[in-house]
């Protein structure tokens, strides 16, 4: 079992359906004045976080990553569902005088989102001493969070030779080009979505080929068209594996993740692993929730070697 450091948020999820389509409702004309309100059909809450989730992924995998994180101090119900999935919180840190980090994501019914954040807890750095993590861990992710907190792992991870993979996602509004450039550059894979891929260049003002000079792999995932590996030699496209039935795509991003980085420590290939991403995440679509569903290994073996 090697050692995996995942960084990124624990949050809460408040989850809601919009019965139609967004594009309906908003006038391209009048973007610059948007005053747009969506009738929900439901709201559930749900546990989160990109630290969580990826956590989660993982540990169904047969992991026991370590998650850097921070949480409010509405933490008992989080730390009672990670006990219950063994997942340590041993370097979680607790924000007294704050709420944890809420996401507000609604969905409509071509499955794009609209998200509201309140940082909550997060805007507190974790204060990790690095010297107590192993310096031959197997991989870390530094998933959306505090931006100190991404900017010093991408830092501490270089100083101590642990490889690493930059996800900036969610977090890309909060970055000035020179510090994202900084966090991406010596990583071994740069993960977002299509979207993201394109608000980083344009931060970054480095496209495809550039970034290539600072990471070693490009993962783009495209939701139900799979993902795409770019690396300085080559291109490779990962189909999307189809789930048994579509319930909410919110944290299929994350499981996708963690599947990857099993492969990845496994001593898999890239396209193994994307391969393992996307069979993670088909069942993460599958259920209502970023952890809310479930697999054995044999299951997702099967599923696995259903497509390879």
């Amino acid at each position: 079992m090697a050692d995996i450091i995942v960084y990124g948020s624990l949050a809460y999820d408040r989850i809601m359906d919009f019965p139609g389509h967004f594009a309906d409702h908003i006038l391209p004309e009048k973007i610059h004045v948007l005053n747009v309100s969506f009738t929900v059909n439901s709201l559930r809450e749900k546990f989160g976080g990109t630290a969580g989730n990826i956590a989660y992924a993982l540990t169904l995998l047969g992991e026991r990553p370590i998650v850097l994180a921070t949480i409010g101090r509405d933490y008992h119900r989080y730390f009672e569902w990670l006990a219950k999935n063994q997942i340590v919180c041993d370097n979680v840190r607790i924000i007294e005088e704050e709420l944890t980090a809420c996401a507000y994501i609604t969905t409509d019914k071509a499955d794009n989102q609209i998200t509201g954040f309140n940082a909550g807890a997060m805007k507190y750095p974790v204060d990790l001493d690095f010297d107590r993590i192993n310096p031959g861990a197997g991989v870390a992710i530094i998933a959306p969070g505090n931006l100190e907190d991404m900017i010093s792992c991408s830092i501490a991870c270089k100083a101590r030779g642990i490889d690493y993979i930059i996800d900036p996602g969610q977090s890309l509004p909060m970055w000035d080009g020179q510090d994202l450039t900084r966090c991406i550059d010596g990583s071994i894979i740069l993960i977002s979505n299509d979207y993201e891929l394109e608000l980083i260049m344009s931060k970054t003002g480095l496209d495809r080929e550039g970034l290539l000079q600072y990471t070693a792999v490009i993962i783009t995932t495209l939701g139900e068209l799979g993902s795409r590996i770019i690396t300085p030699d080559c291109e490779i496209h990962i189909p999307a594996v189809k789930p048994s039935r579509v319930v909410d795509p919110t944290g299929a991003g994350d499981a996708y993740r963690g599947g990857l980085i099993k492969g990845l420590v496994q001593g898999r290939s890239l396209e193994e692993s994307a391969r393992m991403g996307a069979v993670c995440s088909s069942f993460a679509i599958e259920s209502y929730g970023t952890q809310e569903y479930s697999f054995n290994l044999m299951e997702f073996e099967e599923r696995l070697r259903s497509i390879t």
